[in-house]
């Protein structure tokens, strides 16, 4: 699948946990070690900001995390329209990691959100269930990526998954999630 395709599978599913979070959960702990709902969700805000900026050949703004369910949408809204804007995906966009290109650099994004939606549906009690077409797309995506980048701080150490694990589980085990 293309990743055009999987961000747009992605979206409604990330965007129904966000729209399911209330305030008094914002302190929630995650799987995603250290971080609370809200930390999970400034954590993608920033990341979004600056991704949609790269997208464009741009120096990020700093995005406003006083409101992080009422930025959520709109700052992940302007990364799809940077990441889908003609050319995008043909150009090197500059990751944290290092350079990559603008297919590849989606299909992260793809990964990357999906998991801290899971992240975030797991601490707030919701259910989670993106296609599993578009799960094992991104496992396939992240058997080629993750194990470089498995410091603890990105990704830790895979965990085996549980009998009868769901797809988006085992895909949240294998980044290190318990």
């Amino acid at each position: 699948m293309d990743p055009i395709s999987q961000l747009a599978l992605l979206g409604p599913h990330i965007g129904n946990v966000v729209a399911g979070i209330r305030p008094d959960q914002l302190d929630n702990s995650t799987p995603c070690a250290g971080f609370t709902v809200r930390g999970v969700l400034e954590h993608m805000i920033g990341g979004a900001t600056t991704f949609a900026a790269a997208y464009r050949g741009e120096q990020p703004t700093m995005p406003d995390l006083g409101d992080p369910l009422g930025s959520f949408g709109p700052v992940l809204g302007d990364l799809v329209a940077a990441i889908t804007a003609p050319g995008a995906l043909d150009r090197t966009v500059q990751a944290s990691f290092g350079e990559v290109s603008g297919d590849s650099f989606c299909r992260f994004v793809v990964l990357d959100g999906l998991v801290h939606g899971w992240d975030l549906a797991t601490a707030t009690s919701q259910s989670y269930e993106p296609p599993d077409e578009l799960v094992a797309d991104a496992f396939e995506f992240a058997r080629q990526v993750v194990d470089p980048l498995r410091d603890g701080d990105t990704f830790a150490e895979a965990v085996a998954p549980s009998a009868g694990a769901s797809p988006i589980e085992r895909l949240a085990n294998y980044t290190g999630r318990r």
